[in-house]
């Protein structure tokens, strides 16, 4: 796969395992608050990331199946940070500040989420399905 095929192809992956993400929270958060339900949902996208990157995008990886996992969750609990941090600031903090009142927790997990997207993009590449 050329390398601009390889990035779209990511993104796309991306945009699916994002939307399996953004949905389980929702759904997570009719049972925990919203920042635990943030780490569920994080967890729920990137059991289907992995699957759809594996098989969809790095088919050409020669690292073992061991080695994908570990440098997939090393790279994933750098991206949940991230998004975790983001989606706290940016919903109690920042949007209440700037008077935004409706869906503020789809606001700030919806950012929260594409944050990391570039930066797993380049961890997964050279790390985990080098």
């Amino acid at each position: 796969m050329t390398q601009g095929k390889e990035f779209v192809g990511f993104f796309v992956v991306g945009g699916i395992a994002a939307a399996v993400n953004f949905s389980s929270r929702v759904l997570y958060s009719l049972w925990l608050d919203f920042s635990t339900a943030i780490v569920f949902a994080y967890i729920s996208g990137m059991i289907v990331a992995f699957v759809l990157v594996k098989c969809f995008v790095f088919t050409a990886s020669k690292n073992s199946i061991h080695h994908s996992i570990m440098y997939f969750v090393l790279v994933n609990v750098l991206s949940l940070s991230t998004t975790w941090a983001t989606s706290i600031s940016l919903v109690y903090y920042v949007l209440p500040f700037l008077g935004v009142v409706k869906y503020v927790k789809e606001i700030a997990h919806g950012v929260g989420l594409a944050i990391p997207a570039f930066l797993s993009y380049f961890g997964h590449k050279y790390l985990t399905f080098k």
